[in-house]
């Protein structure tokens, strides 16, 4: 028996709690299993809920990229304490703070955290979304160079819809 379970045992047994009660296991913290809320032409929304918390997001892969990264995806999320969070997970370690998106003509600045690229305003990339075509992510690859991802927006304004009809604005529970 692994010390911390013994000792466990004797402060059960001194203090007369039951035994079970004393070496019983954590309960297992429940995984948040994702809902889809549905397809919507290049994107998908879906929502889950953790710590009595919705959390929504839609999110599409690139329509053509460089190289062969897995992992790559453009997401919009809603939480119950924040609204309009724009990420896109490169794949690759991305060097320097910033990048750019582009939606027709229209330039997002986004900022830079190891593979994350997220948007300085989140309504603002929603807007340009919104009624764009593409959004293509430039920005410093890791190592040497840089990448280039570009993302289809056909189907995101439904995809939003869904996801902000199922996390409305205000951080209500549901």
């Amino acid at each position: 028996m692994p010390m911390p379970r013994r000792l466990a045992l004797r402060a059960a047994l001194l203090l007369g709690l039951p035994i079970l009660a004393a070496i019983a296991p954590a309960p297992a913290r429940a995984q948040a299993k994702p809902q889809k809320l549905g397809d919507f032409q290049d994107w998908i929304a879906a929502s889950f809920t953790e710590g009595g918390h919705k959390t929504c997001y839609a999110f599409t892969r690139p329509a053509k990229g460089e190289g062969d990264r897995k992992g790559v995806m453009l997401t919009v999320t809603h939480r119950h304490n924040a609204r309009d969070t724009v990420t896109i997970s490169a794949g690759t370690a991305l060097r320097g703070n910033e990048a750019s998106v582009t939606v027709g003509s229209t330039d997002l600045d986004f900022y830079t955290a190891g593979s994350t690229a997220a948007a300085r305003s989140g309504a603002a990339a929603v807007r340009a979304f919104r009624s764009g075509n593409e959004a293509v992510l430039k920005a410093p690859a890791g190592g040497k160079g840089s990448i280039s991802e570009t993302f289809s927006l056909a189907g995101f304004s439904a995809a939003y819809d869904a996801i902000s009809k199922e996390c409305p604005a205000g951080g209500g529970k549901r």
